[in-house]
């Protein structure tokens, strides 16, 4: 990304991050996105616990996870990023929802709401900035139940 600043570029990084699962780009944007192997910790949202895992393989548990959904949408905002040579870490506030059919569960009953904050670390490679790790903290839910069905 010619002329972006580091921040910018974890900044565009982040932006990528919430677009997979909304635009379902399961191919092309995980590849701008991580390290090939990934350390993903999503405990708080009842997941299980952080593991560390091949790209692909994050990949396919999220794409599973997700194809229930018929719509979502995933705002990262706030980032707060420091920088240590080629490592970065980041906090950033998150607002997600989640929506199944309305012929699933009828409105408002069909969202899953999160909020929270994401605690990443990001390493500079020779193709630019690509997560290492990722770790969600939910601060509050409207309907978790859905995310189970």
């Amino acid at each position: 990304m010619a002329g972006f600043t580091d921040r910018e570029e974890l900044v565009e990084l982040l932006a990528r991050y919430a677009s997979i699962p909304d635009t379902r780009d399961w191919e092309e944007l995980p590849r701008t996105v991580f390290t090939e192997r990934v350390t993903c910790d999503f405990e708080s949202t009842g997941a299980g616990p952080a593991r560390e895992v091949e790209r692909e393989v994050f990949v396919d548990g999220v794409r599973t996870f997700f194809a229930g959904w018929q719509a979502t949408h995933h705002a990262i905002t706030n980032h707060r990023i420091r920088i240590d040579g080629d490592v970065a870490t980041i906090r950033a506030h998150v607002h997600a929802q989640h929506w199944l059919s309305p012929d699933v569960a009828p409105p408002p009953r069909n969202r899953w709401l999160v909020v929270g904050f994401y605690d990443d670390e990001a390493v500079r490679t020779p193709d630019g900035w690509r997560l290492r790790s990722v770790r969600l903290t939910v601060t509050y839910q409207e309907h978790p139940d859905l995310s189970d069905d």
